[in-house]
């Protein structure tokens, strides 16, 4: 195996104006003209090694050299820094998954005795990496129902070294108080990170309220189209060193090509999501009255005061909408056949409308005890909607929920 630098090298781009707004930074971040040949396309650097003087360490000083791509490419640093533009950070990385990013994070910032304390709605991916791996470290996890969620500073102990929150979350988009969260992270010297998938650094930035780290599926918004896996971890250089071993030893590097996809996906992120809020916020409120749909779940949906912290934090809602169909399992199965325009399928943040049924996809290895205990009823599905016309997908879903 290739060994690791001893000094990271520093990327340069084309810098911007401070006051440039995303969808400006989204066409013009991360660019490197005199490198590329004068390209507006980076191009994609498929390659596995480069070549550099005969001693590393003293290129390694100029802060314009590479050594291998499992550590770093040139393409895979142009996503990063759209994704670091977009989020406000000093630093990202870019990962083969986001369950790749979660798992490097966790693995550099926790060892034996250590807790983490999570909520109960997580994405399931992460629940197994919670309940089932770091245990064997020595790492445990403190739960957190929704009713304890609301006190953040009696959730965490003088033994939390991480604070895991996805906001909204997974399935059921409840909202959670970053800024809350932090201040308790904070008294106890704990990290708080904060998985932005669902939301986008378009419709919500933790870092300005008070996140150390930022964690992302890019597979979802960020890429877009449906045609890609990746993640992403954002925050200040100094953790971003953190991270860095870890990501090289582990291995999760992003191919090239998948960082080029990743890239070109971010260019229209702005205009996808703004499209995707607006069908969401639609379609949550015209199902919340169906008569085959017992609840609609939507960010800021619950309790009042979910609704006033994503008024507080959140800038839109996003395009995920989570129902509960009647007649459970039978019913959701019914519904989901008549779909016509609305693909059954599994994932999220695509062009294209999307369904499934949480508990035999992202959450199906867990118990139905754990399923009932986290609010995962039978009827559950969730829709992500795309960027089709709204009038369609409404009639799409109606015609389908006439059926149940």
């Amino acid at each position: 195996m290739t060994e690791a630098p001893a000094v990271a090298p520093r990327r340069r781009f084309d810098p911007l104006p401070e006051w440039v707004h995303p969808a400006t930074w989204l066409q013009h971040g991360g660019r490197r003209p005199e490198r590329n040949a004068g390209a507006v396309v980076p191009p994609i650097y498929q390659t596995s090694t480069y070549h550099y003087p005969a001693s590393f360490s003293e290129a390694a000083g100029s802060g314009d050299v590479h050594l291998y791509t499992r550590m770093d490419n040139p393409t895979q640093e142009v996503a990063a820094e759209l994704i670091r533009g977009l989020e406000g950070a000093g630093g990202a990385r870019v990962f083969a998954s986001g369950m790749g990013a979660c798992s490097t994070v966790l693995l550099a910032f926790l060892r034996e005795g250590d807790e983490v304390v999570a909520l109960h709605d997580l994405y399931g991916g992460t629940i197994d990496l919670l309940r089932d791996t770091l245990p064997r470290f020595g790492v445990t996890t403190r739960w957190v129902s929704p009713d304890e969620s609301t006190d953040p500073t009696a959730a965490v102990s003088p033994k939390t070294r991480v604070v895991w929150l996805e906001t909204p979350s997974s399935p059921l988009l409840r909202v959670h108080d970053i800024r809350s969260w932090a201040e308790a992270a904070d008294r106890v010297g704990a990290l708080l990170v904060v998985d932005n998938t669902f939301a986008t650094p378009i419709n919500q930035r933790p870092l300005s309220l008070g996140a150390d780290l930022v964690v992302h599926s890019a597979t979802k918004y960020l890429g877009g189209h449906s045609d890609l896996v990746a993640g992403a971890v954002v925050g200040s250089p100094q953790l971003l060193e953190r991270v860095d071993p870890v990501h090289t030893t582990i291995g999760a590097a992003l191919d090239p090509f998948a960082a080029f996809l990743l890239a070109r996906g971010m260019r229209t992120l702005e205009l996808r999501v703004g499209r995707q809020n607006a069908n969401g916020l639609r379609v949550a409120a015209e199902l919340a009255g169906h008569p085959k749909v017992e609840r609609v779940y939507y960010p800021g949906s619950g309790p009042a005061s979910e609704d006033e912290t994503a008024r507080r934090q959140m800038s839109g809602r996003g395009g995920v909408v989570s129902l509960v169909v009647r007649n459970g399992s039978e019913g959701a199965q019914r519904f989901l056949r008549q779909l016509r325009l609305v693909h059954v399928a599994s994932s999220f943040g695509g062009v294209e409308s999307l369904a499934s049924v949480p508990a035999e996809t992202s959450h199906r290895h867990l118990s139905s005890e754990e399923l009932a205990r986290r609010g995962i009823v039978p009827g559950l599905v969730r829709l992500s909607l795309g960027v089709e016309d709204a009038d369609d997908l409404l009639r799409d879903l109606s015609e389908a929920l006439a059926a149940v």
